[in-house]
């Protein structure tokens, strides 16, 4: 095994495209601990088919004891964190006028409080180190005209302005914070939500075919790289060229 990069962790990885960015990473050289709330074997075998060390833990990421508990759970088992990534979300589709306040709060509460939690767990280690990477995942659906996704939407536009602000916060320690904003991207989940959809939106896109994980796993790759050193506070749109930032 070569050494270690450090620890890459990855919300949301059991499957779909969190899994993509944490073979992606353990193929860099980055050690993987995954959150998520199944288990992730499968993902599990790919990282260690990679040469990586791996952990992972069930946690649910709107709890600050559950986030808490798992960052001492990492610290205790994995090399020193050096990445986060904060890849888990949940994407209804429903109207305004179908949107209680519930299901508002589960949206917030996973896509936009998931990310500040993770990131009040991990990143005092990360400044205290004065190294480290913080990806959060937003979607380009915050720049185009989506109907019946108004708390996802809000939800990932508040993931992009979380992550600006953090960005002017930790540069100082040698932290950097950026947004990988994918386009629809063909994964069994989201397509057993909208079928339909995958008909037309690549036909809007510059490059007019769908959008893989694999697609994505480079910018992410860039984000938790030596490379980015000097690049934070940034949102690239992954979407074949539809949203022009």
């Amino acid at each position: 095994m070569s050494t270690s990069k450090g620890t890459a962790v990855v919300t949301g990885a059991a499957n779909g495209i969190g899994q993509a960015y944490a073979q992606r990473l353990a193929t860099d050289g980055f050690d993987i601990a995954v959150a998520d709330v199944v288990e992730a074997a499968a993902t599990r075998a790919l990282v260690e088919a990679a040469g990586r060390k791996f952990f992972s833990a069930i946690v649910d990421v709107t709890s600050p004891d559950s986030t808490k508990q798992f960052a001492a759970d990492v610290d205790a088992n994995m090399p020193p964190i050096v990445a986060l990534v904060n890849n888990a979300g949940i994407y209804p589709w429903k109207s305004f006028e179908e949107t209680d306040y519930a299901t508002w709060r589960k949206v917030i509460g996973v896509n936009l409080d998931g990310a500040f939690l993770m990131c009040k767990a991990f990143v005092p280690g990360m400044v205290a180190r004065k190294s480290g990477r913080i990806v959060n995942v937003a979607s380009t659906t915050f720049w185009l005209n989506a109907p019946q996704m108004t708390a996802y939407i809000a939800s990932k536009g508040g993931v992009i302005g979380f992550t600006r602000a953090l960005a002017s916060e930790i540069g100082t320690s040698g932290v950097t914070a950026n947004v990988v904003a994918p386009g629809l991207t063909n994964t069994k989940t989201m397509r057993g939500v909208n079928e339909e959809i995958y008909d037309y939106l690549p036909k809007q896109q510059a490059i007019p075919r769908l959008i893989e994980p694999k697609d994505l796993v480079g910018v992410v790759a860039f984000f938790c790289s030596a490379d980015s050193a000097f690049v934070t506070g940034q949102t690239i749109a992954v979407d074949g060229g539809q949203v022009r930032l």
